[in-house]
């Protein structure tokens, strides 16, 4: 499939998706939106991928939110507009989610708004010395959107997540750094060299076990500590009959690295 918002390439077992509206600091509109949900659906769907990776097109911004303008076009029908943009982005955010393959977020400049929100629902997170990261929604009078609720009151604690939110207060990359939003951050000019290594690496293991740990995880804030210590034995005991499980422990037991396949 052809996309006129973003660019998809599968390269080495590794996704990469790159929101391609510089022009705009990469800012999604609907088109966006819907494309990302196909994306993520493939990424799900496709053996070959076991990592993927989502940036943005420049050198300024990762993505500074929805397209903002188009909502000034028609007020009359913006509820709609709203509504047919998160069904389309809530939706791809959940298939990153569950999806086996660990998302790599390549912070490469401006997180904005549902620009925050992907950062944020990213398994890890490497961002660019310049990066920038800010809610900005009720900066025009809206709540946000795009998971980061949820996300970022689980990676911040409240506190913090409420301070963003009301204050619109801007981190530069190393204080996302030191509250915990992304993992690691690295000169402007190396991002793209770290994130491989990264994805190349994550690509090499062991897929299903990577799916299983983002599920455990998922779920746990919800679940009792007995309940959660039941879904941890029954996805251990699945993922132990597993092309992956059987070679880690062969491996581990004839003392050389594991081959794993994703199976």
């Amino acid at each position: 499939m052809k996309y006129n918002t973003l660019t998809f390439d599968i390269r080495e077992n590794v996704a990469w998706i790159t929101l391609n509206r510089p022009e705009s600091f990469n800012a999604m509109n609907l088109q966006c939106m819907q494309e990302l949900l196909d994306v993520a659906n493939r990424c799900g769907s496709e053996p070959s991928v076991r990592a993927a990776v989502l940036t943005g097109a420049g050198n300024k911004a990762f993505c500074a939110g929805g397209d903002v303008a188009g909502f000034a076009r028609d007020p009359n029908t913006v509820d709609r507009l709203i509504k047919d943009m998160t069904a389309a982005l809530h939706m791809a955010i959940s298939r990153f989610a569950w999806m086996d393959a660990p998302l790599i977020g390549a912070i490469n400049g401006v997180a904005a708004g549902a620009g925050l929100s992907m950062s944020a629902c990213c398994d890890l997170a490497i961002a660019a010395d310049t990066a920038r990261f800010t809610s900005a929604y009720t900066q025009i009078g809206l709540s946000p959107d795009g998971s980061s609720t949820y996300y970022l009151a689980r990676i911040l604690g409240t506190r913090r997540a409420m301070e963003l939110f009301m204050t619109n207060r801007t981190l530069t990359a190393q204080e996302a750094l030191d509250w915990g939003l992304v993992n690691q951050v690295v000169p402007a000019d190396q991002l793209t060299a770290e994130v491989t290594k990264l994805a190349n690496k994550l690509a090499q293991g062991p897929t299903r076990a990577h799916g299983g740990i983002k599920k455990l995880l998922l779920m746990s804030p919800t679940e009792s500590l007995e309940s959660q210590m039941e879904r941890e034995t029954r996805q251990i005991v699945e993922l132990s009959k597993t092309a992956d499980g059987v070679e880690g422990v062969k491996a581990f037991v004839e003392k050389r690295k594991p081959r794993f396949n994703g199976n």
